[in-house]
């Protein structure tokens, strides 16, 4: 069966750059502003929150964009500025549901939050690893709402203390996706790092599933959407990069995205 053909729009605003696919585009895109627009006063406030790469307790008055990511940071053991793009991303979403709309879909860098009624494709790009851009997660409607936020200590500007190729958490909550992927890139730094890491990161409670590439080897834990491999020979074309200027499109760069066919799925095991 041919995937959905979905148009997907970009939208950068200082450091937050979205792909968005939602017929209320504009109503995503204020939200995400306006979030961060709060999120914004509150670090004037409190500058701590922005630079601490650990926990740190909230002042009393803080919003709730800020007691999400903090959530997460306590969980992980991070800064709560390791969650802050998917904690925006699954605002704009939720903006969209709650205006009744159908399907929303949107990736702040590499964090995507997305629910539809219809099957979803999203492609994985794993940098300079030979797997590179050879596979994806076909995503079913029962599994959405749902945060797939993926990160790499070798691409992008993210800071990370790792050497994995690339990482993906699923998760229901995307702050906690965010910051437990950013822990699990922070963590790896060779082949055997895998299993161990993804069993420490997959015992936080709220994590779902967790990929991560190092070289030729592929880790799978807990429960994932369905693992495909990726026959779109433009993915690499389609990644989002920071503060890039992007035509309106037909398939989307959601955290290096694509169209594929099926691969064995396997759970809790490393693939070589």
């Amino acid at each position: 069966m041919s995937p959905i053909s979905r148009k997907y729009r970009s939208f950068s605003w200082k450091e937050t750059s979205l792909r968005v696919a939602c017929d209320k585009f504009d109503l995503v895109t204020a939200t995400v502003v306006a979030r961060r627009r709060e999120l914004e006063r509150y670090l004037a406030r409190h500058p701590e929150f922005q630079r601490s790469l650990t926990p740190v307790d909230l002042l009393e008055d803080a919003p709730e964009v800020a007691c999400r990511m903090a959530a997460a940071a306590r969980l992980t053991g991070l800064g709560p500025m390791a969650a802050v793009a998917g904690c925006l991303a699954q605002y704009g979403v939720e903006a969209a549901l709650n205006a009744g709309c159908r399907e929303a879909i949107v990736e702040n860098g590499g964090d995507i939050y997305l629910a539809s009624d219809a099957e979803v494709v999203i492609g994985l790009f794993a940098g300079k690893s030979p797997l590179a851009a050879t596979l994806a997660f076909r995503i079913q409607p029962k599994e959405m709402p749902l945060a797939l936020c993926s990160s790499s200590s070798l691409m992008g500007h993210s800071l990370s203390f790792g050497r994995c190729d690339l990482a993906t958490v699923a998760a229901k909550d995307a702050a906690l996706a965010d910051a437990a992927v950013t822990l699990v890139c922070n963590r790896i730094r060779r082949e055997a790092d895998l299993e161990p890491v993804l069993e420490e990161v997959g015992a936080i409670p709220g994590v779902g599933g967790i990929l991560a590439v190092k070289n030729r080897r592929i880790a799978l834990w807990g429960r994932l959407p369905e693992l495909v491999r990726n026959r779109d020979t433009a993915s690499v074309q389609k990644i989002t990069r920071h503060h890039e200027a992007q035509a309106d499109a037909e398939t989307p760069t959601i955290s290096r995205l694509a169209q594929c066919i099926p691969i064995k799925k396997s759970n809790k095991k490393v693939l070589h």
